[in-house]
């Protein structure tokens, strides 16, 4: 790729705590390239509406909030609780939300920081918002694995957790993500599949750039 030449993209999709955030990071860094993890401009809005006391499924609401959002806003620890993940799968099906959050994806992609590259994570990046990504990985893992990688974090943040409810939540959770009417989550036809049930993050990061490089795009990318 020549200096000229457009940036380079690596999409990652997929459910939550499948492990697509620590390998979208890890990719990232080892490439060089800017990092967005767009679940986060999801958990801000969804947040900014529950702290306004009103409704993530309230469009207008929401809407407000996705126009107001300040990119300093992407920095509160609270976009790690379950709060705003809950929250974020709710304004996420908005279509009059998504539109104001996928613009300013794209536009991260066209013009990543840095101007060498950029990884994305999210649900819909290679489907929908980067369609003609370099690069796209679906990243899954089963339920129960899921499940029991996020009661792991939210312990270790120190936050109760009970394996039941957290597994409920996350079947609940995937049902919104891959039944909403708008980008619903699922995986691009010319994405590459990642199921870590069995994988550490290691080895997660080890068989995406095999991967890479079965494409012959090591050199591209």
């Amino acid at each position: 790729m020549t200096p000229e030449g457009p940036p380079r993209l690596i999409a990652l999709d997929g459910p939550a705590a499948a492990g697509k955030g620590t390998l979208a990071r890890r990719l990232a860094a080892h490439f060089g390239f800017a990092y967005l993890e767009t679940g986060l401009l999801y958990r801000a809005v969804g947040l900014k509406v529950l702290r306004a006391g009103r409704d993530p499924s309230d469009a207008a609401a929401a809407l407000e909030a996705a126009r107001g959002l300040a990119p300093e806003e992407l920095d509160d620890p609270k976009l790690r609780g379950d709060a705003a993940a809950n929250a974020a799968s709710v304004v996420a099906a908005i279509p009059e939300v998504r539109k104001v959050l996928v613009n300013f994806q794209r536009a991260f992609a066209t013009y990543p920081p840095g101007g060498k590259g950029a990884v994305i994570d999210g649900r819909d990046i290679g489907t929908v918002v980067c369609p003609d990504a370099d690069i796209k990985f679906f990243v899954t893992a089963s339920v129960e694995a899921r499940a029991e990688r996020r009661l792991k974090e939210l312990r270790e943040r120190g936050i109760a957790g009970i394996h039941s409810r957290v597994l409920r939540d996350m079947k609940d959770r995937d049902a919104r993500d891959s039944q909403r009417d708008t980008a619903p989550l699922r995986m691009a036809d010319d994405a590459i599949l990642l199921d870590t049930t069995e994988l550490d993050a290691d080895e997660t990061f080890a068989a995406a750039l095999k991967s890479i490089e079965s494409r012959d795009c090591a050199g591209n990318v």
